[in-house]
């Protein structure tokens, strides 16, 4: 939901989840998320401002990146020149390895999970840290996850792998 932040008065996106609907495991996860991006601080990573936990619902206050996300400008331009795509490919990287430095793999990185700070569209954010885990150097990991078609062949082979890497 689109709202405004009492205190800022900035335009903030507000993600509700009804705990009620969730099981042990995915409310496991959820709080995961929430620690791993009250971690994360970085300009090119959607930043989590404000957690209102209540008995029903977990409502996530969090940095707006109003100009869409990546996937819809892909499907509705078709392609972007090389050097816009060298730009934005850079910022992208830039917030992964700020994440990897701090032991944070993403595991659903894909278009859908980059939005476009503003309509300018100069700026991106990686968001949605669902999926997202952390790792030791040298340990493989196990859990096969993500999204089919932007997956490492190692995560669908279902052998162990490299978070950072894959």
């Amino acid at each position: 939901k689109l709202a405004q932040h009492v205190i800022s008065k900035q335009r903030v996106a507000v993600k509700i989840i009804d705990k009620v609907k969730l099981k042990p495991d995915e409310l496991q996860h959820l709080h995961h998320e929430v620690r791993v991006m009250k971690l994360i601080r970085h300009p090119g990573v959607v930043r989590l401002y404000q957690v209102v936990d209540t008995i029903k619902h977990l409502y996530l206050i969090l940095e707006l990146g109003s100009g869409g996300d990546l996937y819809e400008h892909i499907m509705a331009k078709g392609a972007y020149s090389e050097s816009r795509s060298r730009r934005l490919f850079h910022q992208i990287v830039a917030a992964v390895s700020y994440c990897h430095q701090h032991k944070i793999v993403h595991r659903d990185l894909k278009p859908e999970n980059v939005v476009f700070k503003d309509e300018s569209c100069e700026h991106i954010k990686v968001t949605d840290f669902g999926l997202s885990n952390n790792f030791n150097d040298g340990e493989m990991m196990q859990t096969m996850c993500g999204s089919l078609c932007y997956s490492a062949p190692e995560v669908l082979l279902s052998e162990p792998y490299d978070g950072p890497a894959a």
